[in-house]
């Protein structure tokens, strides 16, 4: 099973770029899957996560409004489409998927994940 996420770069204050996470090995429709930051000197922490079970997705309260989180069944690809970035923003993004079926905010967004993407970085600059 693998991960690979793609779209980070440098990032100009307000941008809008679009991270992907393409799956091989298994079908994303069957997993709970989120996408993680962690930026330098912080822990990493939820960003928008989706679940297996009903298709919800949930978003952290910083990126609420600003962020959304896609899936295409077809390219076995998730998406997470940024905008209206902030420096703040800037950080290392993964993708991770699970096989059990974690069904709400606090089971997507702390339970344990067990494969993880390579990450990609995204800097915002000011």
């Amino acid at each position: 099973l693998q991960l690979v996420e793609s779209g980070g770069g440098l990032v100009q204050y307000g941008g809008s770029p679009r991270l992907s996470c393409a799956a091989s090995g298994f079908t994303v429709d069957d997993y709970s899957i989120c996408w993680f930051r962690q930026a330098p000197g912080r822990e990493r922490e939820g960003v928008s996560c989706i679940s297996s079970r009903d298709d919800s997705i949930y978003y952290a309260e910083s990126v609420k409004g600003r962020f959304s989180m896609s899936r295409d069944s077809a390219k076995n690809t998730v998406y997470l489409q940024m905008n209206s970035l902030k420096p703040e923003d800037t950080a290392v993004y993964y993708c991770a998927a699970d096989h059990r079926e974690y069904t709400d905010y606090n089971d997507l967004f702390f339970s344990p994940y067990d494969y993880w993407g390579q990450g990609t970085q995204v800097t915002v600059s000011s």
